[in-house]
C-alpha cells in the first residue's frame, strides 16, 4: 500500500436520543419505545488522527458503500456515513425529523468526539438535507411539520456545521419528484388508465424525442398537476380523519408510476455526457412502474413533508439563499441519477460568500469504475478544505 493511501477501520456506530410520538412511523424497537435510533459507520484511516470529520447522509439510504467515502477515507480524511431514523425506508419520512437525526450526529461529533470542524457532504438526496440543515441550524423556524404535528427544530439548538458540500445532489426530493413522475396517469386507484399522448413509454405516443419545447413544457405541467392532485387528496383525507376524532391518525398508499423524466430519453434535454435511454437505476421503463421507484410507498405526512411540490420545506434553492456556510458544488459531468441543471442552480442560488463550483468530466452519479473521476473528487475537496483551514495536515 503506498503510502498516500492509508488502511480504513470500519466502525458501527449507533447514537440514541428521546422523543415521543403519537404513533409509531416505523417497524419494531426503533419506533415504538420512545427512542430514536440512529446506526452508522465510521470511516477512518489507520494511524491518522483529525480534528475534522465529513458527515455523508441521505435521508432514508446508506452512504458507506458507495466508492468515494472509502477514498476519502484512504487519503486520509475521516468520514460520518450516517443513517437517519428511516434507514432504507422512506415510507413515512418526515424531513424535518431526519434534519434532528442529522443535528445528533452533529453534536455528537463536536461534543463527544472532540472534532473542532465538522463538514455535510450531502450526495445525491444528502445534498437538499443538507442544505436543509444549515439553514435551519443558521436560522431556526421550524416548529411544526406541514401536517400541523409538534416538531421543535427553533429550540433544538442545532449546532450549524462549519462547510456545506453539494456533490451529485439534487435540489430536492419533491422538486426532483415533479420533474420524473408520470403524468399520464388519469387515476390513482387504476394505473392502468393512462393518457397516451403523456406517456413517454407508450410507442402510440405521437410525441417522441427529439421532444419540442412546446411538449416538454406541456408535460412538465402535467407533472406538476399529478402530484397537486394527489397532495388535494392527502389533505382531504387527512381532515377527515382528525375531524372523525378517532384513534386512526395516518394511512398508507401507493404512487403508482414515478420513473419517467423526458431526459431518460432525450439527450438534448439539459445535455451532459450521460447515457441516452438509461437512469441511475437501471433502464427507466421497468423502473417506472416497479417497486423501488421514488415515493412509490407513502403515508399522508410524509408525502407533505417529503413530496408535496408546495408543502416540503427541503427545498434545496429555498434552503442555499438562507445559509452563509463555505459551499463546494461538485457535478459530475455524466450524471444519470440528478437533474444536470441542479448543480449550477444551487451555485447561483446559494448566499454564502465563499462558494465555488467544480465539474468532474465523465463522473456518473454513483462513481462506479471510475478511479479517475473518483481521484478527482477527493483532491477537490480535500484542496477545498485545506485552502480555509478546515482540514490540517497533507492529504493526498
Amino acid at each position: 500500500m503506498s503510502q498516500d493511501q492509508k488502511a480504513v477501520d470500519y466502525e458501527w456506530i449507533h447514537l440514541s436520543y428521546t422523543e415521543v410520538n403519537r404513533f409509531a412511523e416505523t417497524y419494531g424497537f426503533n419506533g415504538t419505545q420512545g427512542t430514536v435510533h440512529l446506526e452508522g459507520i465510521l470511516l477512518r484511516p489507520q494511524d491518522r488522527p483529525s480534528k475534522t470529520l465529513l458527515i455523508m447522509m441521505h435521508p432514508s439510504s446508506t452512504l458507506h458503500l458507495l466508492p468515494v467515502p472509502t477514498a476519502f477515507a484512504k487519503a486520509g480524511l475521516h468520514v460520518l456515513c450516517g443513517g437517519s431514523r428511516y434507514p432504507k425506508n422512506d415510507t413515512a419520512l418526515i424531513m424535518e425529523k431526519v434534519i434532528l437525526d442529522l443535528g445528533a450526529y452533529v453534536r455528537h461529533a463536536k461534543e463527544v468526539w472532540g472534532y473542532e470542524r465538522v463538514v455535510l457532504l450531502g450526495w445525491s438526496g444528502g445534498g437538499a438535507l443538507s442544505m436543509f440543515y444549515q439553514s435551519q441550524a443558521e436560522h431556526p423556524t421550524i416548529t411544526e411539520t406541514p401536517a400541523g404535528d409538534p416538531v421543535d427544530i427553533a429550540g433544538a439548538e442545532l449546532i450549524p456545521a462549519d462547510a456545506v458540500i453539494f456533490q451529485s445532489a439534487h435540489a430536492g426530493r419533491a422538486l426532483n419528484l415533479a420533474e420524473i413522475i408520470d403524468p399520464s396517469v388519469l387515476d390513482e386507484n387504476d394505473p392502468d388508465r393512462r393518457d397516451v399522448a403523456l406517456d413517454m413509454y407508450d410507442p402510440r405516443n405521437p410525441n417522441q424525442p427529439p421532444y419540442s419545447a412546446e411538449y416538454v413544457a406541456r408535460y412538465r405541467e402535467a407533472q406538476k398537476a399529478r402530484i397537486r392532485r394527489i397532495t388535494a387528496w392527502v389533505k382531504a383525507t387527512l381532515a377527515d380523519l382528525k375531524a372523525r376524532g378517532g384513534k386512526e391518525m395516518e394511512r398508507g398508499f401507493v404512487v403508482h408510476r414515478t420513473w419517467a423524466d423526458l431526459r431518460f430519453r432525450d439527450p438534448a434535454l439539459d445535455p451532459n455526457d450521460r447515457k441516452p435511454g438509461s437512469s441511475a437505476l437501471g433502464d427507466p421503463e421497468p423502473v417506472n412502474s416497479g417497486p423501488i421507484g421514488l415515493a412509490r410507498f407513502s403515508t399522508l405526512r410524509s408525502w407533505l413533508s417529503q413530496w408535496s411540490l408546495d408543502d416540503s420545506r427541503a427545498d434545496g434553492y429555498k434552503c442555499a439563499a438562507t445559509m452563509k456556510a463555505p459551499l463546494l458544488v461538485i457535478e459530475g459531468s455524466a450524471d444519470d441519477g440528478v437533474p444536470q441543471p441542479d448543480s449550477g442552480g444551487i451555485y447561483a442560488a446559494a448566499a454564502s460568500s465563499d462558494k465555488t463550483f467544480h465539474v468532474i468530466k465523465e463522473a456518473t452519479h454513483y462513481y462506479a469504475n471510475q478511479p479517475d473521476q473518483i481521484a478527482e473528487a477527493v483532491s477537490t475537496v480535500t484542496q477545498w478544505l485545506r485552502a480555509r483551514d478546515l482540514l490540517e495536515g497533507a492529504v493526498a
